[in-house]
């Protein structure tokens, strides 16, 4: 995870974030307008959720379904609390993020430590991790399937370049071991088998959309490969949102609007997009299957122990992926989670979904800090005097 801010100036976080908010509010109401006024995750994940539930049903597992969110409502903390009040005994953890980052089911997962740490019912809660599920073939043929819908409504299917556009992540994670860019792209190349043998041999890209911060981020970027291929003469553009499985800002206006009039205003003349897979029967009936699969996996935390009498042996054994050992594998800096409710107004709360955790507070903290003492920018004109 990216370095917090100085203990001499990490009082001013939450105070600057308010200004943040206040100046990003503009362009994040002007996106949300653009996709009719609120994006619609919420309510997706809800019926995914719903959607799960029955189809566990189905396979004669009756199991309720929390949703939890790291940055909005309803909260980790929130599906936590209900879990237990509801007397919960096995837990099986699934981000609904196909591939695995630190900065993603990462930063949820480490919330869920931090709650264990503090709370022994929790701790002693049995658990499983299902870190990442690209590998699914329910997944990835749901995937190609719409993909393949989508092709067949371009004048000329096999003239159209498919164009995997993911979340991007700084370097910094991958180079410290993240092992999201080789999923990303190991998830891509058995996604494209499965349209080749739907007949399809069109060619592909994959880039990385939604950086922030003056950091290297994985390239190459979204915006420059559209360029780069309406500029080689590429036509037909087929986008698949790859990182993510709900529709939200970042399919519906990043995508759908911003990145599409960019390709248009390149020289690509029919463009379209795969939609997400929402709740695609088969999509979440592979996840349903996955989890009746990762139930026997459930155990405590390692290092939880029952209150034991005595003399008893309370020895648990270590586990397979639960919150601890996953986290243990890829976590190594161990480093302050960021605040995990953030309520500030609504420009900074919805714009959350395009934020990549505390990379982008530290660096708009710096860049902030640099104006008010040179005098120079935007912010430093609302401290001034004169």
């Amino acid at each position: 995870m990216p370095t917090p801010p100085p203990l001499s100036v990490r009082f001013l976080q939450r105070p600057l974030a308010a200004v943040i908010s206040t100046l990003r509010a503009p362009k994040s109401a002007e996106g949300y307008r653009a996709i009719g006024g609120g994006s619609p995750l919420l309510r997706i994940t809800r019926d995914q959720a719903a959607a799960l539930r029955a189809a566990l049903a189905d396979r004669g597992v009756a199991a309720q379904v929390y949703v939890g969110m790291r940055y909005w409502k309803p909260f980790t903390e929130d599906a936590v609390a209900a879990l237990l009040a509801d007397g919960v005994t096995d837990l099986i953890v699934l981000p609904l993020y196909p591939q695995f980052s630190i900065s993603t089911s990462g930063s949820s997962l480490r919330l869920l430590e931090a709650m264990m740490d503090a709370d022994l019912a929790l701790a002693g809660l049995r658990h499983a991790v299902v870190s990442s599920w690209y590998w699914r073939p329910g997944y990835q043929e749901s995937v190609a399937a719409l993909i393949s819908t989508e092709l067949n409504k371009f004048p000329d299917p096999s003239s159209v370049d498919i164009f995997f556009s993911a979340h991007g992540v700084p370097v910094s994670y991958v180079r410290d071991g993240d092992p999201y860019q080789a999923e990303m792209e190991d998830c891509v190349a058995l996604i494209m088998a499965r349209v080749a043998r739907r007949g399809h041999g069109n060619r592909h890209t994959l880039a990385y959309q939604s950086r922030v911060g003056p950091v290297e981020w994985l390239t190459p970027y979204t915006d420059d490969k559209i360029r780069e291929l309406g500029a080689g003469g590429v036509k037909s553009l087929l986008a698949v949102p790859i990182s993510f499985v709900s529709e939200h800002i970042e399919t519906l206006e990043e995508i759908d609007v911003e990145y599409r009039d960019l390709a248009l205003a390149s020289g690509v003349e029919h463009w379209r997009r795969v939609p997400a897979l929402n709740t695609d029967p088969a999509f979440i009936g592979d996840l349903a299957d996955l989890v009746v699969e990762k139930l026997p996996a459930c155990a405590p935390r390692p290092g939880w122990r029952p209150q034991a009498t005595e003399g008893e042996d309370a020895s648990l054994g270590p586990p397979v992926a639960t919150v601890q050992a996953l986290l243990k594998t890829y976590d190594r800096e161990r480093r302050p989670l960021p605040p995990p409710r953030t309520e500030f107004a609504p420009g900074w709360n919805t714009s959350a979904e395009l934020w990549n955790g505390r990379i982008a507070m530290v660096a708009i903290l710096v860049v902030i800090l640099l104006e008010v003492v040179t005098g120079e920018g935007v912010v430093a004109g609302l401290f001034r005097l004169d």
